[in-house]
């Protein structure tokens, strides 16, 4: 019986909020068809159920059509719901997103573009994964990034792909924090420098 990852089900929590917030129908159905993408990875999809502003993510499988079929649900402790209302907490996913954008826009003024893209697509990564500030990633998850988030989904050109380590660095300066260290410690490990 496959479950949702927390980090799934943060990011559909996430993508859903972006959507709402979107400015135009593209842009939200771009984050929607995202969070669709994730979910449906672990066979799992989802609803805003608006009586009380709450994000539903449950197995694909309950569904006919758009339809849940109550026949077709076994446990329902395997949906998860996550409250679209109330301020949350102070670190939530739109300030963790203003302050990585802020990031972004001082490497860009730093370096320029290429380490501009590749610091936005650190920014997603944490973001997005982990609902943390850029300059807080521990080592494996810096890892993470290079060898799993980045290849995969960041489609970097050549010139962004041989600066991605150093852009990492200027993120790190740029917030004027010992993720360098924390850097140093994975690029070694890997023999990547």
């Amino acid at each position: 019986m496959t479950e949702l990852p927390r980090e799934v089900v943060d990011a559909a929590e996430r993508l859903t909020r972006l959507a709402r917030r979107a400015v135009d129908d593209a842009e939200a159905a771009a984050y929607e068809r995202d969070r669709d993408e994730r979910l449906a990875e672990y066979g799992f999809t989802a609803r805003v159920r608006e009586s009380d502003d709450t994000l539903v993510c449950h197995p694909a499988e309950w569904l006919e059509g758009d339809t849940v079929r109550m026949d077709r649900i076994e446990d329902t402790d395997r949906a998860v719901e996550v409250s679209l209302s109330g301020s949350g907490d102070p670190e939530s996913w739109d300030a963790v997103e203003t302050h990585n954008a802020e990031v972004v826009e001082a490497v860009a003024e730093r370096a320029g573009a290429v380490h501009a893209a590749n610091a936005r697509a650190f920014a997603d990564f944490m973001g997005n994964h982990y609902a943390r500030r850029v300059e807080t990633a521990t080592a494996a998850e810096l890892r993470e990034f290079l060898t799993e988030y980045y290849p995969r989904n960041a489609w970097p050109s050549d010139e962004q792909r041989d600066a991605v380590e150093r852009s990492l660095e200027h993120v790190f300066a740029v917030t004027e924090t010992d993720g360098r260290d924390r850097l140093r410690t994975v690029t070694d490990h890997d023999g990547r420098n």
